[in-house]
């Protein structure tokens, strides 16, 4: 069996830049327009960083997954998008209930992750002109 890699894989990191880039975006474009300021701010950054972690959840568990027979792998990869979806409603109704932050804003945030996913080839081209060996 091959030695996994060390460090983060470079599409899950333009995949994370991306992610950071719409949280910069939707506080630059709505912060304005909200009047409930932190409560916004709040819940978009918690929805980006409920993203951030799904996609390196994500990332892992089917790395770990192909490791795996193609049954066991089915199984498991099922169980992980299982736990990943219950932490985020878990997330989003602590954050109803609680009323500490926006709920729509958290699932704002949580957008990122498909409008980074989507953009992902772009976010590639830009950042293949600062890695240091080509791609």
């Amino acid at each position: 069996m091959e030695k996994r890699r060390k460090g983060i894989d470079r599409t899950l990191w333009e995949l994370a830049l991306g992610i950071g880039c719409w949280g910069v975006v939707c506080e630059a474009a709505a912060v304005w327009l909200v009047s409930d300021k932190a409560g916004y701010s709040i819940g978009l950054w918690l929805g980006v960083l409920l993203a951030e972690a799904s996609g390196i959840h994500m990332w892992w568990s089917l790395d770990r997954a192909l490791d795996l027979a193609e049954d066991l792998a089915v199984k498991m990869v099922m169980k992980q998008n299982i736990l990943r979806y219950a932490v985020i409603v878990a997330a989003m109704a602590a954050v109803m209930l609680s009323g500490f932050a926006n709920p729509l804003a958290v699932f704002l945030g949580l957008m990122g992750l498909k409008t980074a996913a989507y953009l992902q080839p772009f976010t590639h081209k830009i950042c293949v002109r600062f890695y240091k060996e080509k791609v």
